[in-house]
């Protein structure tokens, strides 16, 4: 059983991680009322979201390397300081412009707390025990996609629109107050001297010739693709096609989310019996089994809602063995710059999931085929990756390291 230590910094770590997605999950209620209120198209009041989007994508790449020059709390302060600035702005922004602005800014200073959670969880463990702290922080981080879109109905309804905004504000000052009170800084003086621009840069190179860490950040990225496809086509789905309330859409997304944070509170105990590898071939092709089974199902005319939650609950599921045990797998080896690595996989795979986003609304028509059809090419994608990235003899870790400098 976990030490209450170890469940401490989870639940730090876990709430830290959920504000800037609390930010997403919360808003997506929201956006036609901010489209009424602001007298903006639809098309401009999802580009707040993409602009969301990209913010917190490249924003970890910024953040990664100061982690590591800086320690892990800095950068916290900062990112959060920017993302409650951003936040109170949203909610008195009177264009639609004036709100594309902030919410980018948002974006950038919730990147803080994507990336440096999980460098603090490479500095203080490796192997399976950075699988079990991976999976508890993942668990907390739940809270996000299980309670924020009923959490955000109802703001709406006693507040507006504009009180989502002021809600993680606040969420993101009691943020600052963990960081504050709870959380130790875990990357030491000695550890940073070291580590400068000159040295995040050739960080940077010295991963991206790293075939094995990005293949390990792309298994990750294809998984978080089909997510991604899944949030963006999923209202218009569940919705508009199969006649549920904006309620009972929040109650079917939870329910697939805790599909998805359930399973992975088992990574640990499995990692320490089977290896982390093995964990992600079978999880990753056992999905692409599941995603199959929907993809056809939907091919050969079928149209119903309890196979759709049914199958994405078991792929989900699955997912959940796959995103937190890859995420450690590729920081094992680059505990030296844990912060510009775990930057970098935060970036990639925010990018690999706004790309199948916006591939698939080229042919979103409404309907489940086209979502179904990009979820599943993203299982497809992650399994052949898997496979080709873990299934092949590999050269001691030492080997991979020289070969990548070389």
């Amino acid at each position: 059983m976990p030490s209450s230590p170890f469940l401490r910094m989870a639940l730090v770590l876990g709430l830290l991680s959920a504000i800037g997605p609390f930010a997403i999950d919360m808003y997506l209620p929201a956006l036609p009322e901010i489209g009424h209120g602001l007298g903006a198209p639809v098309g401009a009041v999802q580009w707040s979201l993409t602009a969301f989007f990209l913010s917190l994508g490249v924003g970890q790449l910024l953040y990664g390397p100061l982690s590591d020059m800086a320690g892990r709390k800095p950068p916290l302060y900062f990112g959060l300081v920017l993302f409650t600035v951003a936040s109170v702005g949203c909610a008195l922004a009177t264009s639609i412009e004036a709100l594309l602005v902030l919410r980018f800014l948002q974006g950038l200073g919730a990147a803080a707390g994507m990336v440096v959670p999980r460098a603090v969880v490479r500095d203080l463990h490796t192997g399976h025990e950075a699988a079990r702290l991976m999976s508890l922080l993942m668990l907390v981080f739940s809270v996000s996609p299980l309670l924020a879109p009923l959490a955000g109905s109802g703001v709406i309804a006693l507040a507006g629109w504009r009180g989502v905004f002021w809600a993680v504000a606040i969420a993101a000052l009691a943020g600052l107050l963990l960081v504050r009170f709870a959380l130790a800084e875990t990357r030491p003086a000695t550890d940073r001297t070291h580590s400068n621009l000159g040295s995040a840069l050739r960080g940077y190179g010295l991963l991206l010739r790293d075939s094995h860490y990005l293949g390990l950040v792309f298994i990750g990225g294809c998984a978080m693709a089909g997510f991604f496809v899944y949030l963006a086509g999923s209202p218009f789905v569940l919705i508009n096609h199969y006649g549920l309330t904006p309620t009972q859409y929040s109650l079917a997304f939870s329910f697939n989310a805790a599909a998805f944070f359930a399973m992975a509170q088992f990574n640990g105990m499995l990692a320490a019996r089977f290896g982390l590898e093995p964990i992600v071939k079978v999880a990753a092709t056992a999905s692409s089994a599941v995603m199959a089974a929907m993809l056809g199902y939907y091919l050969l005319g079928g149209d119903r809602l309890a196979v759709l939650i049914g199958l994405y609950f078991i792929a989900s599921a699955l997912m959940g063995l796959v995103i937190p045990t890859t995420s450690v797998l590729a920081l094992e080896e680059h505990g030296e710059i844990a912060g510009t690595a775990s930057a970098l996989m935060g970036t990639l795979q925010m990018l690999t999931g706004a790309v199948a986003m916006a591939l698939v609304g080229l042919f979103a028509d409404g309907r489940p085929l086209p979502m179904v059809a990009g979820m599943a090419t993203g299982a497809f994608l992650g399994t052949a990756l898997c496979w080709t990235t873990l299934g092949r003899a590999r050269a001691a870790p030492g080997q991979r390291r020289r070969g990548a400098r070389a």
